[in-house]
């Protein structure tokens, strides 16, 4: 891996996408479908789900079932188009996450996979395979998420907005609060966060997951997270490059 920070860059790509604010009802609307797609996609497919993006994109709009995949990666892509819905419900709120907001969004995420663990706690001690990191005891979590939460105005002044979404990202996963969905949860909110900044959504396609994880690895193992950082910057530089050339097109 030999990601850069990147966050200059990505301050004058968000230059040049200010200029075309603010966007009309039609681009909005468009912008938050494309991007539903293409994230609920994404961050399944990161997770081991098997569904292309043609295929998540005929589930969530049309409804239709796919045959040949399980049935939790349907379920897998239903619910995070629900999350991704309530990710820009709180943005038009423009207040603090919370708690409460967290354990929605996985809620609404994971309530058709399983629904007795949809939005809690896990109570039940993990392991992440590959990796030497050792999640919190179920006695911890919500101490440190409401720890976590504490932060989290403070980092937003003190921080740039890409390196606080990688930040928080960082700092959620590392707390593994649930069962599963911790991943698809923290990517959620680390694009509520760079919206909120004016930045784009951020896309992590499955063909860089190995350097998502050994960045991740990195920073609980070895304490290095800035190269973390610079992994989701550079994620940040190429989402904006493409959100820049979708606005451009509905603009034309």
């Amino acid at each position: 891996m030999n990601y850069q920070n990147r966050c200059a860059d990505i301050d004058k790509l968000k230059v040049e996408l200010d200029s075309f604010r603010p966007f009309d009802e039609n681009t909005l609307k468009q912008l938050k479908e494309y991007y539903r797609i293409s994230l609920t996609y994404t961050s399944n497919a990161i997770e081991g789900n098997t569904l292309t993006e043609s295929e998540t994109k005929v589930i969530i709009e049309d409804g239709i079932t796919i045959g040949g995949h399980p049935i939790r990666e349907i379920q897998e892509a239903l619910g995070h188009s629900k999350a991704y819905d309530l990710i820009y419900n709180l943005l038009q709120q423009n207040s603090d996450i919370t708690e409460n907001n967290i354990l929605e969004l996985h809620r609404l995420f994971y309530e058709q996979i399983d629904p007795s663990n949809a939005g809690k706690y896990r109570d039940k001690k993990v392991i992440i395979t590959g990796t030497t990191y050792e999640p919190p005891s179920p006695d911890k979590l919500q101490g440190l998420i409401q720890n976590l939460i504490s932060q989290l105005h403070q980092k937003s002044k003190t921080m740039h907005p890409v390196e606080f979404a990688a930040w928080l990202h960082l700092h959620f996963v590392n707390i593994h609060p649930f069962i599963d969905g911790n991943g698809r949860t923290a990517r959620l909110l680390t694009n509520l966060v760079l919206l909120k900044a004016g930045y784009s959504i951020i896309i992590i396609p499955p063909i860089v997951r190995a350097d998502y994880i050994e960045s991740l690895k990195a920073a609980q193992t070895e304490q290095k997270e800035q190269t973390f950082f610079n992994f989701i910057s550079e994620m940040v530089l190429e989402s904006m490059k493409d959100y820049l050339r979708i606005v451009k097109h509905l603009k034309e």
